[in-house]
């Protein structure tokens, strides 16, 4: 097989002052052979030095592998990426102003890498308007070091657009299962086929090469031509991977129903212990669609779909991730972007297409941090430096959209008692500021698009609204003042059938939800509201005045 060479072989074609696009999704899909192949060659002699990365999805596992490979003083000069948590050692360098660096949406960038395999000037997009990525805001750009401008600002027919420049990759890091002698690779063992084609076809019309780690090597596939992700025209070399720098994700060394070789039955849920995210995730399924699609963040949001089991109602909905997965039940932890009995799994480009016009019905994603305008932050904390990934695609695009999250963050204790919530200790972190860190959702650019928009607690429920965050729903047992209001950093609208939160949410055993199939679930919401008086906490009319306008 003329085009199988060594890792060793790989790193050194990777000359200093390069352009590499890596492919992955956490752990799924990247080529770890092949980056410690490249960090062991620098560390031993200083070459490849001064190189570009571009990627769009997180890859690392938040310590050693992944992009942390290139985390090395004068290995790297620029960095264009979507997610930046899961290497933490390039943000650290990113934020002490040692690199240039950008963070750019995750769906951005793999949309870009068809611009430039197609030779066109770059991508005309309206994700990333009035966020951080806006060049009338940071443009992207994450320190005082980065001066080139990726992103500019240009109208169209009348309407703001973000131009995303293309420019040329010199090397494609990526990966797959089975190559032939020609080099076409299948991907029959991985979880997901991310943006592999995109990549290679934007690195050979540049006049780049395709290196690919592969699990083996046949003379022939045996799999119809179909299952070929990777033609061989497009593939320069092949490396075959070690078992242990091959893992189908960076939680699983291999999990069949990943891949679809297995579809298991559904097994017995284990119910989880009744605390605020499980208190979160029940009050977050009384909003979901029944026939709906629907995203659901990492993190918090996993909840809506462990809830939805436990009541027996996760087959009333269709859950999707943005790499590509469509159905199924979506994995968690380091397995994240992983799909057990998927329907589909498309191209991560093909999907955020999808997710960009207007394709989903709802979306659940996290909240770390807020203020009175609704805007967002999810993406920088200081010196901690998380990434847009996904999060501004799904959001500025998804109409009916939800944000979940303690109401404050940090350690704290709260206890549930007869249908009653009751906070014990809080986290010394404030969520609801006077103003984000980083803005990566507009909140007044949503209300202007009549976007709806709900902000889900463990002690509280807001709505968006053109005046900004209006408080509609408390829990039993909460002091509206003591443990909401003093807990933030700005008064709220109230609204004025300020409404007590279902009792069933703060007890333990099943919520014992039961809906007409023919009836949308977000229903529910409704059906099951308590027969309390609408303004069942106890506010004066001067409480109101004092605290807030009444929305």
């Amino acid at each position: 097989m003329d085009k199988l060479i060594t890792a060793e072989q790989a790193a050194q074609l990777i000359h200093s002052n390069s352009t590499l696009a890596t492919g992955g999704f956490i752990g799924i899909g990247f080529a770890e052979t092949l980056a410690k192949a490249i960090e062991k060659r620098f560390l031993t002699t200083g070459e490849p030095a001064d190189l570009s990365l571009v990627y769009a999805a997180g890859q690392g596992d938040a310590k050693e592998r992944g992009l942390n490979h290139f985390a090395h003083q004068g290995m790297i000069r620029k960095v264009i990426g979507g997610h930046w948590g899961l290497a933490p050692k390039l943000g650290e360098m990113a934020i002490n102003n040692e690199i240039e660096a950008y963070n750019l949406p995750q769906g951005v960038i793999c949309h870009l890498y068809r611009e430039i395999a197609a030779g066109r000037p770059g991508l005309f997009s309206k994700v990333g308007l009035h966020t951080f990525v806006d060049p009338r805001q940071d443009g992207g750009k994450i320190n005082s070091r980065t001066t080139e401008d990726h992103v500019q600002l240009m109208p169209i027919n009348g309407e703001d657009y973000l131009f995303y420049k293309s420019f040329p990759i010199d090397f494609a890091l990526l990966r797959g299962t089975t190559a032939d002698k020609n080099g076409n690779i299948s991907m029959e063992k991985e979880a997901l086929p991310l943006d592999v084609l995109a990549i290679a076809q934007a690195v050979k019309n540049s006049g780049g090469q395709v290196l690919v780690q592969v699990e083996r090597i046949t003379e022939h596939h045996q799999l119809t031509a179909d299952r070929v992700r990777i033609p061989g025209i497009l593939v320069d070399h092949v490396i075959i991977a070690p078992v242990e720098d091959h893992p189908q994700t960076f939680g699983e060394q291999y999990n069949p129903a990943y891949s679809g070789d297995i579809r298991p039955p559904a097994s017995q849920v284990i119910p989880t212990e009744l605390n605020a995210r499980k208190v979160i995730g029940r009050r977050a399924l009384l909003e979901v669609q029944k026939g709906g699609v629907i995203n659901l963040g990492i993190g918090m949001p996993e909840m809506v779909a462990q809830v939805a089991a436990e009541e027996g109602i996760l087959d009333s909905f269709t859950l999707s991730v943005e790499p590509g997965g469509i159905g199924g039940q979506p994995a968690s932890g380091l397995s994240f972007g992983a799909v057990s009995n998927a329907d589909a799994v498309i191209d991560q480009p093909a999907q955020f297409d999808s997710y960009d016009g207007g394709g989903l019905d709802q979306a659940f994603l996290g909240l770390a941090e807020t203020c009175p305008q609704g805007h967002v932050n999810v993406s920088r904390f200081g010196s901690k430096l998380a990434g847009a990934g996904g999060f501004i695609n799904i959001t500025q695009n998804t109409q009916d959209l939800y944000f979940l999250g303690t109401f404050t963050s940090g350690p704290q204790q709260m206890s549930f008692d007869n249908g009653e919530l009751q906070i014990l200790e809080n986290g010394k972190q404030k969520k609801f500021c006077a103003a984000v860190q980083q803005i990566t959702f507009n909140g007044k650019y949503a209300a202007e698009r009549q976007q709806q928009v709900t902000f889900i607690t463990e002690r509280a429920v807001f709505r968006l609204t053109e005046k900004g965050l209006c408080l509609t729903e408390i829990a039993p047992g909460v002091d509206l003042h003591r443990d909401i209001l003093q807990q933030m950093d700005f008064s709220p609208e109230i609204a004025h059938d300020l409404t007590i939160m279902d009792s069933r949410l703060f007890q333990s055993g099943p919520m014992n939800i039961r809906y007409d199939r023919s009836a949308p679930v977000k229903h529910l919401r409704s059906m099951f509201k308590q027969a309390v008086n609408r303004r069942a906490t106890t506010i004066s009319n001067k409480d109101s005045k004092d605290s807030a306008m009444a929305c």
